[in-house]
């Protein structure tokens, strides 16, 4: 959604009606994640996908519909053993697609909605997926403020508590409420797309390597943050684009930014004199992952250094060192792509052995 979004604004601020789909569940081995979308607009243009190909034919056609009438439909889409040719997900899944009609009469805030998003600031659209209130109802919620309605004063009383927890946690998926907004009962669905802001990279060590780990951290859609100590090193020109760079002592930037549950950091200095008041700093803060490079050696002496510093067996099990999978990597760009390996295996509880080995759903249910 984030990325189509330029596009949507766009149709929006051109009064064009467009239909917007998106994925609301999905199970067993559906190929996107709930808030995955897909949007067509003005002359049959299309951005975005729900399923990576399978149903984008069917949702095109709702889509078109659900523009000329001004109508919400919810579809499933799943694989039918008994007619594999018909519409559905050939890996077997199942996933749910709220299409919608996107106006300025019936989405007033979608506008702010997306300029938010483009400016990195959080925001919660609430959207009646099924039951008695109007399907298609959005109520976009900030953490200050509300726009919009799901029909009934109570129902978006209890939906604006919930979704200002879900936007803390960067959480999308459905919550069931009365038609009042009764708690413990299933009346009304209603989907909860969290837009917090990226989570954030903080690359340590303005080698090399951190360039190729910036690059392929921005395409993960982090926010990229380079930090050495050495001005000769931490230069903008020697990064990517977009790509922030800080001449800065590692510890003591790291103690003046904030970090969340999502955030990652790569220590790529492996020297001492930065990398253990670095990490004590790093291990006793939240963070999503933490990675040091370093050969073996490096990585014992490291750990000697830090227990004489104080830190406990918990704190250094969260250390992933030396960073990164086991790919046999050589070149910048490889570790690059072993260290972005082993966070998003972290993120998802993936094992890191190849798929051909392994059994069972490919996607895990549930999210990391």
């Amino acid at each position: 959604m984030r990325e189509i979004l330029p596009v949507l604004e766009r149709w929006y601020a051109a009064r064009v009606p467009f239909g917007l789909a998106t994925v609301v569940t999905v199970s067993r081995s559906a190929p996107r994640e709930p808030g995955a979308s897909m949007a067509v607009g003005p002359d049959d243009e299309v951005v975005g996908s729900v399923s990576g190909g399978c149903v984008e034919g069917a949702v095109f056609e709702l889509a078109q519909e659900v523009a000329a009438d001004g109508q919400a439909r919810l579809e499933t889409f799943g694989y039918s053993d008994e007619d594999a040719f018909a519409v559905g997900l050939t890996c077997g899944g199942e996933i749910s697609v709220l299409v919608r009609p996107v106006t300025h009469e019936s989405d007033p805030a979608f506008g702010a909605v997306a300029a938010s998003v483009a400016a990195g600031d959080p925001v919660t659209v609430a959207t009646v997926v099924d039951g008695p209130a109007p399907r298609g109802a959005t109520l976009a919620v900030w953490p200050g403020t509300v726009a919009g309605t799901l029909g009934t004063p109570g129902l978006d009383v209890a939906v604006t508590a919930d979704a200002r927890g879900e936007l803390a946690q960067g959480a999308t998926g459905l919550r069931h409420y009365g038609a009042r907004g009764e708690r413990r009962e299933d009346a009304v669905t209603v989907f909860l797309h969290s837009f917090a802001p990226p989570p954030r990279m903080l690359v340590f060590g303005a080698i090399d390597y951190a360039a190729a780990v910036a690059r392929i951290g921005a395409f993960l859609g982090y926010r990229v943050t380079v930090c050495d100590a050495r001005p000769v090193f931490a230069t903008p020109k020697r990064f990517p684009a977009g790509v922030e760079v800080v001449v800065d002592w590692p510890h003591r930037y790291l103690h003046g930014t904030e970090t969340d549950e999502r955030t990652v950091i790569c220590v790529l200095t492996h020297d001492p004199k930065f990398d253990v008041p670095l990490l004590e700093e790093a291990l006793r803060r939240p963070a999503a992952y933490i990675g040091a490079m370093g050969s073996r050696r490096t990585h014992h002496d490291r750990l000697e250094r830090l227990v004489e510093a104080g830190l406990t067996e918990d704190e250094l099990a969260r250390l992933r060192s030396p960073v990164g999978l086991d790919l046999g990597a050589r070149t910048p760009e490889e570790v690059a792509v072993s260290v972005a390996a082993e966070i998003v295996a972290l993120r998802w509880g993936g094992t890191g052995a190849p798929l051909a080995v392994t059994a069972g759903a490919i996607h895990a249910t549930g999210s990391a």
